[in-house]
């Protein structure tokens, strides 16, 4: 029966990530933001169509879907198990409760890179994975987000910033003592990041990817 207890907390936290945050606050203001910058949903692409405050609400709102898949899978999972024991087992089960934060993390992110809300399109996965990985293990994800910064930083570009990330997080999973779950984890969604990114890694071999602080030219596409 554990495959219901598996099937529910894939359902919950896909539909927690399918949340099109940046679409939804574009509409707010008036905005589609698919047919503006990129066309991305995404807190980069929302930052330059409607400025930095409501690109930030959505980088947090979208960091914060992640941490909240994974971390009411694992710090409610006692709670679960006592209102629905033949789908949770008895305790401690901390492997099943393991095993079902995996599973949250990937659903959040899959929901958000295909929310079914927007014809299963989506945004780029990074700042979930960041979320959910702050929950399941926050030295691998810090590591990552000072590639992040590191990489941004010397580039000016959020996408290399982004995929040095999504290249760091496994390294620094593998790295540190963590469940081999979470380390399979980490490379799924690094690799899943990068090739979110493929638009961009054409762009950047063709020079013509948006350098964060600078108007894109006519015609060029961002983040």
């Amino acid at each position: 029966m554990e495959i219901f207890a598996y099937l529910l907390i894939a359902v919950a936290a896909y539909l927690i990530g399918s949340l099109p945050t940046g679409y939804l606050v574009g509409r707010a203001r008036g905005v589609d933001i698919r047919k503006v910058g990129s066309g991305n949903i995404g807190a980069t692409n929302v930052l330059r169509a409607l400025g930095k405050p409501v690109g930030i609400a959505v980088l947090v709102a979208d960091i914060f879907k992640g941490f909240l898949a994974v971390a009411a899978t694992v710090n409610f999972f006692p709670d679960l198990q006592t209102a629905l024991p033949a789908l949770f087992g008895s305790p401690p089960g901390a492997a099943l409760r393991d095993s079902l934060g995996l599973v949250a993390a990937i659903s959040v992110v899959l929901g958000h890179n295909y929310t079914c809300w927007l014809g299963f399109k989506g945004g780029k996965g990074i700042a979930t994975s960041a979320g959910a990985f702050l929950a399941l293990a926050p030295v691998a994800i810090g590591i990552a987000a000072g590639v992040w910064v590191v990489a941004f930083l010397a580039t000016r570009y959020v996408s290399v910033g982004s995929i040095a990330a999504a290249a760091a997080l496994p390294a620094g999973a593998w790295l540190l003592p963590n469940s081999f779950g979470v380390r399979l984890l980490a490379t799924l969604l690094g690799a899943l990041a990068i090739w979110k990114h493929r638009a961009n890694l054409e762009r950047l071999r063709a020079g013509t990817e948006h350098r964060f602080g600078r108007k894109p030219a006519a015609g060029g596409a961002a983040k």
